[in-house]
């Protein structure tokens, strides 16, 4: 989770286990953009403007570099979190390896360049249709909820489950 508390650059709030064993340590704190080698950084900070503002999610192909230059191929997910001003945590996101080489959690990762981009717009939701593809009288609201009828039970054409 990428949070920015009282200041406006963004930083890890919680971190898991597996994305800190790729860095060699806890990372909770730590501003997201520092990550980055100089060339990918001004490119970060503009996809996190969009992540945060412009509720954009985003898939990006990342190389990881060791400080002995080995390399893995990393993808990475950034999602917006919909949010009242007074909220601080603005995004959600993923990053994990395409193959874990032998060497990976040995020895960490001390930078990343960001190589491919793909955006994650609110058009996307128009082209694949309401509710995960459902049917309208499929899902009801409650108290600001959106509740998808499912389960072992769920048929979707008898309608609720």
């Amino acid at each position: 989770m990428l949070a920015a508390d009282f200041i406006d650059e963004l930083r890890f709030r919680l971190a898991g286990t597996r994305v800190c064993a790729l860095f060699g340590r806890e990372i909770k704190g730590e501003a997201f953009t520092s990550f980055w080698r100089d060339a990918s950084r001004t490119q970060v900070a503009d996809l996190l403007t969009a992540v945060a503002n412009e509720s954009t999610g985003i898939v990006a192909g990342v190389i990881g570099r060791t400080q002995n230059d080995a390399e893995v191929e990393l993808e990475m997910l950034l999602l917006p979190i919909a949010a009242s001003r007074q909220t601080r945590i603005r995004a959600l996101g993923a990053i994990a390896p395409h193959v874990s080489p032998y060497w990976l959690g040995a020895e960490p990762i001390v930078d990343l360049e960001l190589r491919t981009l793909r955006h994650i717009g609110a058009e996307q939701g128009r082209l694949t249709g309401a509710g995960f593809g459902l049917r309208q009288a499929s899902r009801r609201g409650r108290h600001g909820f959106r509740v998808y009828s499912g389960g072992r039970d769920f048929n979707p054409d008898e309608g609720t489950g």
